[in-house]
């Protein structure tokens, strides 16, 4: 078996005599989650700098899945289709060794213009997302320095700054975000609790490229004497997951021998090449708050999800995508600092119920014995030949709506397929200029007021409009495909798919949605005045507007430490 050693990347990273005094943001990590931050917050406007512990970029993998909602929030942050490698999933196995195939997710397809399910190769994804962040001058990265301590003021952060040459600083921020790993050091410093379990259970995760019989998918071989997760990845590589048996050790489980002997079903290790071997313990953790004062977190350092859903990089991104505008809005003077408590009430609730779906699909693949493994997966097998429960699980129903019951949103009964505080859709459209794109790349990075069939702007009096652009706001009108010639405003294009009309919303209604692409408010065009000034009154004082339209109860006062 041969032995990869890659060469680490080393990134761009400003000299320490000239790090800044002051930030609008510091984001402490710069992983996959920190970087997307602090290319969202670029793309907003905002200054802020990145700072990270380590020099260079882990170049092992580690994360290796990603949905289709969390390539959306990659494509709001600036990364385009080429930028880093993936191999799309057709379908997820799970197989037992007495009842063969007893589970199916199919994963071929797309959503949202983005495939169900891919796998990709993390570093590539990190050194992708830090090549974006240098086209912000605003953002500032400095690497090989260690944060140790923070300071809340009624009106900022300061940190102090470890430089690694025996010397320290300190950088005044006005808020934090710690996005600083599952060990996160942000995370202790404000005494947030990190609450939930850590599975008794070892797992050997191992990487290796060159494989003589390669899979096209993802499988879970479910037998209670040694479960393993295996997967296909970019570029010639699978991993695996070997679950240790009692008295199994991580030294003796490292070793060359134990690896060959665990991945000789899969072809010759001798012809493989060995990226990564290393023993972990899952965790299915959730910090207590995603906020405390002017401190959040973010990822792995607010909540940890057991691999077996895939969905662990997946909710950093979320939180990355729902953090960064509502921080930008505060910091321009476009949104009260309440709105900044529904990051909590948002991400929260929703990242708890991944980890428990991600337990869930660890019940089923790691049964305690064979009795449990036969009843289990027989039942799940039963279910299959009942349509409504074979479409349950097998269409990705299972998985938890990223939609809020409780948020930053005007609550009201759906109309059609929108839903306030759900995700808007994307589809492919076609601008004035002709050219065709993802429907996220034509709204850019704004509040949006979108008009179905019509021009939702001339229901706005002069000083309306001029107050919903000075919030962010951007107009923008949806019309059928090929109707384009009766348009007159420039903010507009085609639907190509029919995604929008009348996929999404009837001929005549509006919707404003907020830039991470979550629907603030809908109801018909004509009524635009009233939409924008019932939005604006929500991101101005949240309570009170909640208050006077019926939404959701009263955010609680916010909180710091001392």
């Amino acid at each position: 078996m041969n032995l990869s050693a890659s060469q680490p990347h080393v990134a761009h990273t400003a000299p320490r005599a000239m790090l800044p005094s002051e930030v609008d943001v510091l984001v402490v990590g710069f992983g996959p989650v920190g970087a997307a931050i602090a290319n969202l917050l670029g793309l907003y406007g905002v200054s802020a700098m990145v700072v990270d512990k380590a020099e260079k970029i882990f170049m092992a993998p580690r994360a290796i899945a990603l949905d289709n909602e969390a390539l959306r929030v990659l494509q709001l942050a600036g990364l385009e289709e080429s930028d880093f490698g993936k191999i799309a999933i057709p379908f997820v196995r799970m197989l037992s060794p007495y009842l063969g195939e007893f589970g199916r997710i199919n994963t071929l397809g797309e959503i949202d213009g983005h495939p169900k399910l891919v796998t990709f190769y993390q570093p590539e994804l990190e050194e992708a997302l830090r090549r974006r962040v240098a086209r912000f001058s605003g953002i500032r990265t400095a690497l090989g320095i260690a944060l140790t301590g923070v300071v809340e003021h009624e009106d900022s952060v300061t940190a102090t700054l470890d430089l690694g040459d025996d010397s320290t600083c300190s950088v005044r921020a006005r808020y934090l975000i710690g996005a600083d790993g599952a060990s996160s050091l942000v995370r202790q410093l404000i005494g947030q609790q990190f609450e939930g379990k850590t599975y008794a259970e070892d797992w050997l995760v191992v990487d290796a490229r060159g494989v003589s019989h390669p899979i096209d998918h993802v499988e879970f071989i479910c037998d209670h004497r040694r479960p393993v997760p295996h997967m296909t990845a970019p570029h010639d590589r699978e991993r695996w997951e070997f679950m240790l048996r009692p008295g199994e050790t991580r030294a003796e489980m490292e070793t060359e021998e134990r690896v060959s002997e665990l991945l000789a079903p899969w072809g010759k290790p001798s012809e493989m090449t060995l990226e990564r071997k290393a023993v972990y313990r899952f965790h299915a953790r959730t910090a207590k708050a995603f906020r405390k004062g002017r401190i959040f977190l973010a990822g792995d350092a607010a909540h940890i999800t057991p691999p077996f859903a895939g969905q662990g990089l997946v909710a950093g991104l979320r939180d990355a995508a729902n953090l960064s505008w509502k921080i930008a809005w505060v910091l321009q003077g476009r949104a009260s600092p309440s709105i900044l408590e529904s990051y909590d009430q948002e991400r929260r609730p929703h990242a708890k119920a991944m980890i428990d779906l991600a337990r869930l699909m660890g019940r089923l693949i790691m049964p305690r014995n064979a009795a449990v493994a036969l009843v289990t997966h027989g039942f799940m097998r039963l279910t299959r030949l009942v349509p409504p429960l074979r479409r349950y699980f097998e269409e990705l129903e299972i998985k938890p709506r990223n939609e809020f019951p409780r948020g930053l949103f005007v609550t009201g009964r759906p109309r059609g397929r929108l839903v306030r505080g759900g995700p808007f859709p994307q589809g492919w459209v076609r601008d004035p200029r002709g050219r065709i794109h993802l429907s996220d790349d034509a709204l850019g990075p704004a509040l949006t007021l979108i008009g179905f069939g019509r021009d939702a702007g001339t229901m706005l009096d002069a000083a309306l409009l001029r107050e919903f652009v000075s919030c962010g706001g951007r107009i923008v009108q949806i019309a059928h495909r090929g109707q384009s010639a009766h348009l007159g405003r420039d903010g507009w294009c085609e639907d190509l798919e029919g995604v929008f009309m009348p996929g999404t919303a009837p001929f005549g209604w509006a919707a404003i949605v907020r830039p991470d692409r979550t629907i603030l408010h809908d109801g018909p065009v004509t009524e635009a005045g009233r939409l924008v000034r019932e939005s604006l009154a929500l991101l101005r004082n949240p309570v009170c507007a909640e208050a006077s339209h019926d939404a959701t109860p009263a955010l609680s006062p916010r909180r710091s430490f001392p």
